[in-house]
């Protein structure tokens, strides 16, 4: 009992935070977050962290070669892990996961992918980059993921790209319009 209260008294030993303490390698020494109830279409639990500091992430997506869409990621307060990486959460630590209409496409250790024009076939479609711990929880703030969501429109046919859209930042969806080689940007206006 004796050794317990020395170890509280010192200070060595984190109890009851939601807030992160780091090693100096940048690994967490206590939990990350507070888990919600609260999943992702494939049952990841949300990993509920404060506002200030909070991961951040936004999406662009641009024509690419081919019949390619290159996407392009921006983060803040946010660190991808390599390959390997032990299943655990650390504070802004992970990867991002992304998504076309909904359904996962990929898992990005990096800041960009290039998707093949099968995966946005002709219409408009919702390219989505969402972050995730190493542990598979699901990055969020004030109950939502932390995501962000570029709409595009393929017109041509086989979903060729013919028009460079915009970024679109954290929090903010942009959607694109798409018609016969000209392209003209539309604000939403729509959180995401």
């Amino acid at each position: 009992m004796l050794a317990v209260c020395v170890l509280l008294l010192t200070g060595s030993v984190s109890c009851g935070s939601s807030d992160a303490q780091e090693r100096k390698s940048g690994e967490s020494v206590s939990p990350v977050g507070k888990l919600l109830d609260h999943t992702d279409k494939e049952g990841r639990h949300y990993r509920e962290v404060k506002k200030k500091g909070a991961p951040e992430v936004g999406i662009e997506v641009q024509p690419g070669a081919g019949d390619t869409w290159d996407v392009r990621l921006t983060v803040h307060n946010f660190r991808f892990s390599p390959g390997g990486t032990k299943s655990r959460a650390v504070a802004g630590r992970g990867l991002a996961y992304v998504f076309v209409d909904g359904r996962l496409v990929t898992r990005l250790r990096g800041l960009t992918c290039r998707l093949p024009a099968r995966f946005v076939p002709r219409g408009t479609h919702h390219v989505t980059a969402r972050l995730y711990a190493d542990d598979g929880t699901v990055w969020a703030v004030t109950g939502r993921p932390v995501e962000s969501t570029a709409d595009i429109t393929a017109s041509e046919a086989a979903g060729a790209p013919s028009t460079t859209p915009r970024a679109a930042g954290p929090g903010v969806r942009d959607t694109y319009a798409r018609t016969g080689g000209r392209g003209s940007p539309e604000r939403s206006g729509t959180a995401s």
